[in-house]
């Protein structure tokens, strides 16, 4: 994990784990607890942030999880660190912990339908081809740095390193900055947990600077 602390209209805690690997989950918790945000954000959207809740947080038991091609090759090159889970668990555990402790936990992203949107504007059909080809290639031969960290920047850059996809990143990254500000109104301390690859397009953004990814 790794983690900023910005001034954002309030004192905001940046953390940023490496996604579905289970070991960040302690330390995004202990960086929480010492914290001690007046409320927190989730890179997430409203949709999945309810399925958090229905089927993770509140279920009984928690359901069984269909992985698309992209998603069991990313998990496939990144096992070798350690136990991973899907979803995120930082992302199911932080859930959690808000509801424990009394601090609410907001979706930051764009909804699906807005998201489609940013998508479609942003990613012609090269682009999408590109993506398509890079995911392919990825997914067989998934990327060996040697700490889950570095293998998260390189899955990212290889699958979303086009001009298109680092627009479209770009706009999901000021979306949630945008909401992280109506967030931050009226608090003092907010801590914001992104996917590891946006750390820099999200800390970048909330520093007030032009977004550089």
């Amino acid at each position: 994990m790794i983690s900023a602390r910005v001034a954002a209209g309030a004192d905001v805690l940046l953390l940023a784990p490496v996604r579905g690997l289970y070991a960040e989950v302690g330390p995004v918790l202990g960086a929480l607890g010492g914290f001690a945000p007046d409320a927190v954000g989730l890179g997430i959207s409203s949709e999945d942030l309810k399925g958090i809740v229905d089927y993770f947080v509140l279920a009984d038991a928690e359901p069984v999880v269909p992985l698309t091609g992209n998603e069991t090759s990313e998990v496939r090159g990144l096992v070798r660190f350690g136990e991973v889970r899907v979803p995120n668990p930082s992302f199911v555990e932080v859930v959690g912990w808000g509801r424990a402790n009394a601090v609410p936990v907001a979706p930051l992203d764009p909804d699906e339908e807005e998201a489609a949107n940013l998508f479609t504007q942003n990613i012609g059909y090269v682009e999408l081809v590109r993506r398509t080809v890079a995911e392919r290639k990825v997914g067989r031969t998934p990327p060996t740095p040697p700490t889950p960290d570095a293998y998260a920047l390189a899955w990212d850059k290889q699958v979303a390193g086009g001009r298109g996809s680092r627009a479209y990143a770009a706009a999901k990254d000021q979306h949630l900055v945008a909401e992280t500000r109506r967030l931050a109104h009226g608090r003092t301390r907010v801590a914001v947990v992104v996917d590891r690859e946006r750390f820099d397009g999200v800390r970048t953004q909330l520093a007030g600077r032009a977004p550089g990814r």
